[in-house]
């Protein structure tokens, strides 16, 4: 049997789904050349037919991805096929992959079918995407609920209809891992062409056996595995890859299996897509977690000391974390600041060195002395607050005096006009410089979620804060960094204001286009 596991990443697919707010079509091509990087078998990508953005992002990263192979989603409807194919069409190789419920929960209180109907549907659909590429993948969606004789009878259908990935989602956690793996060796056992195709799992969190569901997936025989970075996804997530991937490299003398994956870029690839998605990393989330290497009881680090092995099974630097202490000052050039970027993994094209050297200066007059997380935080936030944006502070000078007034004057660049603004409130400066800035914007905004972070550590530490707020039944995610928290909040709101300002836009010309 083949002893290497294909990865596929559902992050932008079924990861991005579960956000709070969508992320834009940059964000999503950020997180897939990262994907790329790290050496992702097949990355899905998206769900064409749900949205024209999403048809854009599949289309836009099938444009710019050359080296793993690019998946989209589709039901067992013809349309949606013919959209996910036209999403990929710039692809040399793509894969399409269709899903269709086959347990009979789902099939008699859902679909309203019989299980003979679905069969015909699975194979209609298969035949009509197999028009566009030999690549099908096909879903049978909650398999771990489906009996096992309809399972056996279905998949045997499929892959003599053309399908090379057979998948089989524990769709809402239900599974243990004794019995995920009797269904993949049942499936070995009974099912007469399945050589000819690939067993695949798809897990969910639920009861918290996604990492072992899928471990068991593969010593009984499963050779693909689906997953998402972090975990993220619906309800309690998916399956985390970050987990999954070195738990193949650490333990190859058990699963005697192995991936394509980079591991050195398994650490920066957590935090891109935990910053981009706005989804902490829990501190003792394994693998990538704040806590993962460190140590506080006194045998443990006396050990660790002596020999890291007594208390760690991972390399901290076999994942690419590399804890490097940058001494740079205000007298440090560009090649100074590329060099330790790219120390810690970035490419020139990841960020802009001039405006991260203009951050850099400003931060390094402040604190003295820099740090990597400084720049990585810089170089984050330099790249979501764009100076070209429509809205630009230009000015802020906020008061709180003892009777717990709070008074905020504002001087905002909204295009190429100045509006002055001021607002006193009893609710602390944040919310006085909040009200300042809708008072110019005019926008219905409603503040749900206010999160302060810090970057690094002691009184000089950056102060990241992230807000999402409510716009007329939409979401929308602000990020803002600075050594003062007052001016991070009023960041944040900037950057929310311009992403609202951007759906205004994008709303505008599809009216236009329309008429």
């Amino acid at each position: 049997m083949n002893s290497k596991v294909i990865i596929l990443d559902t992050t932008l697919r079924d990861g991005e789904q579960a956000l709070q707010t969508s992320l834009n079509t940059k964000e999503k091509l950020k997180i897939a050349f990262c994907l790329e990087k790290a050496g992702v078998d097949i990355m899905e990508v998206g769900f064409p037919i749900s949205s024209p953005g999403d048809f854009k992002s599949v289309q836009t990263i099938s444009k710019n991805i050359k080296n793993s192979k690019i998946c989209s989603l589709a039901r067992c409807i013809e349309k949606d096929i013919d959209i996910a194919a036209e999403a990929m069409s710039t692809c040399d190789s793509f894969r399409i992959h269709i899903f269709l419920a086959t347990s009979t929960l789902h099939i008699e209180s859902k679909l309203r079918k019989n299980f003979n109907e679905i069969i015909d549907m699975a194979v209609f659909s298969v035949k009509k995407a197999l028009r566009y590429t030999d690549d099908i993948e096909f879903s049978c969606e909650d398999a771990s609920r489906t009996t096992i004789d309809n399972l056996c009878r279905i998949v045997e259908k499929l892959i003599h209809s053309g399908v090379k990935t057979i998948n089989i989602p524990d769709t809402v956690g239900y599974s243990i891992p004794n019995e995920l793996s009797y269904i993949i060796k049942n499936l070995l056992e009974r099912v007469p062409n399945i050589h000819k195709s690939i067993i695949s799992v798809h897990c969910h969190n639920d009861l918290g056996m996604a990492v072992g569901n899928s471990i068991s997936a593969i010593q009984a025989g499963a050779r693909q595995i689906e997953g998402t970075i972090n975990g993220i996804g619906e309800r309690a997530g998916n399956t985390a890859l970050e987990e999954i991937i070195m738990a193949i490299k650490v333990r190859k003398d058990i699963l005697g299996v192995s991936t394509n994956i980079n591991h050195q870029e398994i650490y920066r690839t957590s935090q891109i897509v935990s910053r981009i998605c706005n989804m902490p990393i829990p501190p003792n989330k394994a693998i990538v977690g704040s806590n993962a290497f460190s140590h506080s009881s006194g045998i443990h680090q006396d050990g660790v000391l002596k020999n890291r092995e007594n208390y760690e099974i991972i390399d901290p630097s076999s994942i690419g974390l590399k804890k490097i202490k940058l001494n740079l000052t205000s007298r440090s050039g560009r090649a100074a600041i590329k060099y330790y970027m790219n120390e810690m993994g970035y490419k020139d094209s990841d960020y802009n060195i001039d405006k991260l050297y203009i951050a850099f200066l400003k931060l390094a007059d402040k604190k003295g002395q820099v740090f990597d997380y400084d720049l990585e935080a810089l170089a984050f936030i330099n790249e979501q607050q764009d100076k070209s944006e429509y809205f630009t502070l230009k000015f802020l000078s906020v008061q709180s005096i003892s009777n717990n007034l709070s008074t905020a004057s504002v001087t905002l660049l909204c295009g190429n006009k100045i509006n002055i603004e001021s607002a006193t409130t009893n609710n602390g400066p944040v919310d006085a410089i909040y009200q300042a800035l809708n008072r110019i914007t005019h926008f219905p905004i409603i503040l749900h979620k206010f999160e302060l972070i810090a970057k690094g550590k002691g009184k000089d530490a950056l102060g990241q804060v992230n807000i999402l707020v409510k716009y007329k039944q939409r979401k929308f995610h602000g990020v803002g960094l600075a050594t003062d928290i007052i001016q991070s909040s009023a960041q944040a709101m900037i950057n929310v204001l311009n992403n609202i300002w951007k759906a205004k836009q994008v709303n505008k010309n599809l009216k236009n286009l329309k008429k």
